[in-house]
């Protein structure tokens, strides 16, 4: 390789890694007010049930964002629309961090959804147009290893400061790196053109292709049963393992730790055996939620099961992602805005329904749901079996 291409190649990757930086920012940004409810609450008089709106909502919208962004920003060029939405990204949470009452802060987060939304449908198949198609899988499980990081390193470090200083100062620093975030991308991105425009009818095309519509379907079967059980994860350890309760948030960590070695064994699985990585992420799943109430009974039990867990369902983003992109080569963009719309949809179902079911079921019940929800998708992956693109 001459100079000229190594320093290309080596670009190239310096873009993938700042998109990764894009992705770990947004998920935190999205899951950050998870642990600042309390301190929300209090100084804006309102209870932490609407408290809890603030993640709620960006999901909703980014499950919206996902699809109608590419569509309403037709040709634009995907650099600008990127460094555009990290620019709302930014002022978004500056609003937040401003914000004098709750009305103004939800339509703050309403703004963070949509920047959600709109980076992630684009970014998510980004790797494709970065690099190789060889080295695509791994530039792939680079730019969702920010998802990883995000919950292992940003939310419980943007926790902190706001119990350090202040929640306003929390969202105040997501919104200084969003700028960062924003500089990186304008100065290392390459061009974007977009080879044709999204449309409604492309988007709805995807529905007859046999491999958007399983990884659509399996993709809201594993988050919604993963969000159903892990929302309740912290009663289970305590209650079902007899695990004391100072220990939950070590072992959550451990859980994220966990997950981001995952993300990039199945970054590099999925690059030879796709269909035979996702079919063994959603068993595996399905398999440990079920043993929870048989095998998690105990302190070592429900640490090794979590500890699997973590593992197993980091490899989610990379290995779905992967197969949207297998999926639908020519229209990468609108299955990916499909599949970002679905998984942030199923955030918020897989939580309402663990909700509903844990209040009329003991803990045993959410978990026996969730694993036969993840083993259905396990069946879905099954029914591909045949289509060579994912092998």
């Amino acid at each position: 390789m001459t100079p000229g291409r190594d320093a290309t190649a080596r670009n190239r990757w310096i873009a993938v890694s700042a998109v990764a930086f894009g992705t770990f920012l947004l998920v935190t940004a999205e899951q950050l007010p998870i642990g600042l409810l309390t301190p929300v609450g209090s100084a804006l008089s309102i209870s932490e049930g609407a408290a809890g709106l603030m993640v709620t909502v960006p999901s909703i919208v980014a499950a919206l964002a996902a699809p109608l962004v590419p569509v309403l920003v037709g040709r634009m060029n995907r650099r600008l629309l990127l460094v555009a939405l990290m620019g709302l990204m930014t002022l978004a949470n500056l609003a937040s961090a401003l914000a004098p009452n709750y009305p103004l802060l939800i339509t703050a987060r309403v703004l963070v959804g949509v920047a959600i939304g709109g980076f992630w449908a684009i970014a998510g198949g980004l790797a494709v147009r970065l690099v190789p198609a060889s080295l695509v899988p791994r530039a792939t499980a680079i730019i969702f290893g920010g998802v990883g990081a995000a919950n292992v390193f940003g939310v419980p470090l943007g926790t902190l400061v706001g119990g350090l200083a202040s929640w306003r100062i929390a969202f105040g620093a997501l919104s200084v790196l969003a700028l960062v975030v924003l500089v990186a991308l304008v100065a290392v991105l390459p061009p974007l053109a977009a080879d044709q425009p999204v449309g409604l009818r492309r988007l709805a095309d995807q529905f007859r292709n046999q491999g958007v519509r399983v990884g659509i379907l399996a993709t809201f079967l594993i988050v919604t049963g993963h969000f159903a059980a892990y929302t309740f994860i912290s009663p289970v350890l305590q209650d079902l393992s007899g695990i004391d309760g100072q220990l939950v948030g070590p072992l959550l960590f451990g859980f994220g730790l966990a997950g981001v070695v995952g993300n990039f064994i199945a970054g590099a699985t999925v690059a030879k055996r796709l269909h035979r990585t996702v079919l063994i992420i959603a068993a595996a799943l399905g398999v440990t939620v079920l043993l929870y109430p048989i095998a998690g009974v105990t302190a070592a039990g429900g640490i090794t099961l979590l500890v699997v867990w973590g593992l197993v369902y980091g490899g989610v983003s990379t290995s779905l992602q992967t197969w949207m992109i297998r999926s639908a080569p020519q229209a990468i963009e609108e299955a990916s805005a499909l599949w970002v719309a679905v998984f942030n949809l199923s955030i918020v179902v897989g939580a309402l329904a663990g909700g509903t079911i844990v209040d009329a079921l003991p803990l045993e019940g959410i978990l026996w749901l969730a694993g036969v929800l993840l083993l259905l998708a396990g069946l879905a992956v099954w029914t591909a079996r045949r289509n060579a693109n994912l092998r």
